[in-house]
């Protein structure tokens, strides 16, 4: 495995961040103006806000792939992104799955474009699907599988990568209640174990405060950092156990407070 925590700067690093999309039509649209965010190695960051406020443009920007011209500075562990960036994982909302490969096979897929030694990648996925509860369902197809049971392959897939970034956009946002708790106590145990950076955007205030260290609030578009709260919530931490926690509902209460005060300043 890669060492990455000789590494002293920030995880990430974001200096005045501006994207405009559109901007070669003559009318270009700003999508995000002026975001500075600093994440330390091992932090699980939030991202919440409105549809349309630059959430998923970060995360798009981290991976190096954004079309759209930008300025500022931008470094995530130290470099400026790039595609095809070992450093880096990225769980979409959807799974994602190839469904001629089997769950066995869909897991070890991104070691295997990184090349991992076939052995170790085996090893690797195979651990991580008993982790996620698919240890009995090595070599089954995705059409065998339930959309839970598919999120769980697709966060084997995530964490099986030696990657000390993760950027997760909305990844549990179309499962059922009783599943997404589920799924996001696996990943709150699969990350204190390994520590990794996480950007995590979600809808679901309720998630970021019961999941993060601390959760960015942004405001409708363009996307500006409206607070950066910390989650002073002990760890480790049960998901189900915080649904009575006063102190867990005192934090999601102040959080909505300022969404609501975000949208409502933009709707003056």
């Amino acid at each position: 495995m890669t060492s990455w925590n000789s590494i002293a700067e920030p995880a990430i690093s974001i200096d005045r961040l501006t994207v405009r999309f559109g901007a070669q039509s003559g009318s270009p649209v700003l999508a995000v103006d002026d975001v500075s965010l600093q994440i330390a190695q091992g932090e699980f960051v939030s991202l919440v806000g409105p549809s349309g406020c630059g959430k998923t443009t970060i995360l798009n920007l981290l991976t190096g792939l954004l079309a759209e011209p930008w300025e500022g500075r931008v470094h995530l562990m130290g470099k400026v992104p790039a595609p095809g960036n070992p450093a880096l994982s990225y769980m979409l909302a959807r799974d994602c799955l190839f469904p001629w490969r089997t769950a066995l096979q869909n897991a070890s897929y991104g070691m295997e474009l990184r090349k991992v030694d076939p052995a170790v990648r085996d090893s690797r996925a195979r651990d991580l699907l008993a982790r996620v509860g698919l240890g009995d369902f090595i070599d089954k197809y995705p059409k065998a599988l339930s959309h839970g049971m598919r999120q769980r392959c697709a966060l084997a897939r995530t964490f099986a990568l030696d990657a000390p970034v993760l950027l997760m956009d909305e990844p549990f946002g179309a499962l059922d209640a009783q599943t997404k708790l589920q799924l996001e106590d696996l990943l709150l145990g699969l990350w204190s174990e390994h520590r990794r950076t996480v950007v995590f955007v979600t809808h679901d205030l309720a998630e970021a405060v019961a999941m993060s260290d601390r959760v960015v609030v942004m405001c409708p578009r363009p996307g500006r950092v409206l607070a950066d709260v910390r989650i002073d919530l002990e760890r480790p931490r049960s998901i189900r156990a915080l649904q009575q926690d006063r102190r867990f509902h005192e934090i999601y209460s102040h959080i909505w407070g300022l969404l609501e005060s975000g949208v409502a300043k933009d709707e003056k």
